[in-house]
């Protein structure tokens, strides 16, 4: 099957040059000339079939720019534009975590983002991390959140960018968060996704109980919503891209037809077929081959 290479820089810091390209070209196996997606941003080059797989393709020519900020993500070209798209939340769609801002509120910041930081390395389980962090946050009046979308939360650049062009050809998208319904509502409107699904804190008299309500929506929940939407749509596992950061999002991103690992942890970067370590989240267009301007508008 054919595949392509496609090398993307941070349109913020465009970085890619012919030369580079030129380089790319000498590591991949019966090289096309590369086509722009974006002048000095985006590029493909098509590549023949065989040879060694995709992952040690893309590390080859990584390797090959010696430091420079460049992505590169091979696959195979047919069916790389997705039709059904589950994306985390934290650290992925938006640049904060919920569950630190809110326990910045009661002064617990560095306790609760150092566990935060565990869990989503995959150090210790999510869930009972999940618990501990939530009980922290017992009698937080539950309008904090209203103050923090509005005067913390930031979307990761190119987030409505990306959903709405993917929905303006047809695609599905659903944010899929370990983190709150309080927080994933609200956010997912204003990214624009379809339908969003997360934990649900438990809310007494306007304040926070302290509790999320069971089941916890984590990994394998995520693997499940991945799996649910591919048959509801009689979609095949190569129509679907999943993208996140952390521990929990590994079991889609495996099953996902593209897994994305988005400025990931280590051990998520390590599992995932593709990963994005400079670009934002515009590089997930450019991955299944839109132009810069196919893109619908911010």
């Amino acid at each position: 099957m054919t595949r392509v290479a496609t090398l993307v820089s941070n349109p913020k810091a465009p970085a890619l040059d012919d030369a580079m390209l030129a380089r790319a070209r000498t590591m991949l196996p019966d090289p096309a000339p590369p086509e722009w997606l974006a002048p000095g941003i985006a590029a493909d080059i098509v590549i023949a079939e065989g040879g060694p797989d995709n992952r040690a393709l893309a590390d080859r020519v990584r390797d090959s720019l010696a430091g420079a900020p460049i992505d590169v993500v091979v696959q195979p070209i047919a069916q790389r534009r997705k039709r059904l798209f589950l994306a985390d939340m934290d650290s992925t769609m938006i640049e904060q975590e919920c569950i630190d801002e809110l326990a910045d509120k009661v002064g617990l910041k560095a306790k609760v983002a150092a566990i935060t930081e565990r869990a989503m390395r995959g150090e210790i389980a999510f869930e009972p991390a999940l618990r501990e962090r939530v009980a922290l946050l017992a009698g937080l009046p539950a309008t904090v959140v209203d103050e923090l979308i509005a005067e913390r939360i930031t979307l990761t650049p190119g987030a409505r960018m990306l959903v709405a062009t993917m929905r303006q050809h047809g695609t599905h998208t659903c944010l899929v968060t370990g983190g709150f319904t309080l927080f994933s509502d609200r956010l997912a409107a204003m990214i624009g996704f379809h339908e969003t699904r997360a934990n649900t804190l438990s809310v007494t008299d306007g304040k926070l109980g302290g509790t999320v309500n069971e089941p916890i929506f984590g990994r394998e929940a995520k693997l499940a919503t991945l799996l649910e939407l591919r048959e509801t749509f009689a979609l095949a596992a190569q129509d679907t891209m999943a993208i996140g950061d952390g521990a929990n999002d590994i079991a889609m991103i495996e099953a996902a037809g593209l897994g994305v690992a988005y400025h990931a942890k280590p051990a998520v970067a390590a599992m995932a077929a593709a990963r994005i370590d400079f670009g934002d989240l515009t590089a997930l267009l450019y991955v299944q081959g839109y132009r810069r301007a196919d893109f619908a508008p911010e």
